[in-house]
């Protein structure tokens, strides 16, 4: 008895230890990974920087055109695509615990398009950047979320009838921003650019505010993995250890709002990177929120950053902006993903 008692102590330990050496490994290769992406981004382009000659073009050896091109031009843009990803990864990887859904994501529930329809009316009241702005994002998203959670609680909506609902009011509220514009011409120019989704026109002043907003909602969410791992057990285990169930969930809710509505006040409606990241991180993560959401994040953020990256050296001299490209690849994700739903495997019955 002794020796199979050291035995499984001596397993566990071997397990545990093994398991922390898989995510500091697998968290070393995220953080290169971002790394690279953010050097290729400063780098290519129509004008080509070396790696070395970064320190040198910021100090203003290189002339004040580079400088001015990387300084005021890829700088901005590169660090809006790695909080952009980081934000709208983790906001779909913690929307898919709380609702227990798998096929749910910021931009297929309303979440992007209750963010858009809140930039919209505050650019319509003449604000353009700033925190406000964010914050008009914040609120759009959270009231998106907010109906899609009142509906399945209310009719006690299967999983794929709260996707679908999702879908529903992405149309309603996208239709809303339409009729903005419409009435509105000084709107136009703006939605064009915003509805698709890109980085072409973010500058410091519309980054700062809402990349603070998302920091802060990655690191509160960090903080909260253990809470969130039991709220996805299901509301009787979670009351059972004491959680209380309906606080958390609205908390966890608004974080998620939070991350959405901030990527989407300065990189506009990204779609399928709240899908995509988490479903592929789950592969080697699980669903551990420790494990998941770094991963997210790190993921998210080096995805959408190289994808911008392709939409502009693609067709370069002219850019494609990275939008159409996400939808492109998100789309028959995301067909795929709900066959398999309705077809009795994977997600839609985890």
């Amino acid at each position: 008895m002794r020796n199979e008692r050291d035995f499984r102590k001596s397993f566990r330990r071997s397990r545990h230890e093994n398991g922390k050496r898989c995510r500091r490994y697998c968290l070393g290769w995220g953080i290169a990974a971002c790394i690279l992406a953010a050097v290729f981004s400063l780098c290519l382009g129509n004008i080509r920087f070396s790696p070395m000659e970064l320190p040198g073009i910021l100090r203003g050896d290189a002339g004040n055109v580079n400088r001015s091109i990387l300084l005021y031009a890829r700088l901005p843009r590169t660090l809006a695509s790695l909080f952009a990803g980081a934000g709208l990864a983790v906001s779909g990887a913690v929307l898919q615990n709380v609702l227990a859904n798998r096929l749910a994501s910021p931009g297929i529930i309303g979440v992007n398009a209750g963010a858009g329809l809140g930039v919209t009316l505050c650019c319509g009241l003449g604000v353009l950047s700033g925190f406000w702005v964010s914050v008009s994002a914040f609120a759009g998203s959270l009231a998106g979320i907010l109906l899609i959670f009142l509906f399945s609680c209310r009719f006690q909506a299967s999983r794929t009838t709260v996707i679908l609902s999702g879908v529903a009011l992405n149309s309603i509220l996208n239709a809303v921003c339409e009729s903005l514009t419409v009435l509105n011409t000084d709107l136009a120019m703006l939605s064009i650019d915003f509805r698709v989704g890109g980085f072409s026109a973010v500058s410091f002043t519309r980054l700062l505010p809402a990349a603070g907003l998302i920091g802060m909602g990655l690191i509160l969410l960090l903080t909260m993995c253990n809470e969130l791992d039991v709220l996805t057990l299901g509301d009787e285990t979670a009351q059972g250890v004491g959680l209380k169930v309906g606080r958390y969930r609205m908390l966890f809710l608004m974080l998620a709002a939070l991350l959405a509505g901030a990527a989407v006040s300065f990189a506009g409606l990204l779609g399928f990177v709240g899908l995509i990241v988490p479903h592929f991180v789950r592969r080697f993560t699980g669903n551990e929120s420790g494990k998941l959401l770094p991963m997210c994040a790190l993921s998210g953020a080096g995805f959408v950053t190289l994808c911008d990256l392709a939409s502009r050296l693609l067709f370069a001299p002219y850019e494609l902006p990275v939008g159409i490209l996400m939808s492109v690849i998100g789309g028959p994700v995301f067909l795929f993903l709900l066959v398999r739903s309705k077809g009795g495997h994977g997600f839609g019955n985890s």
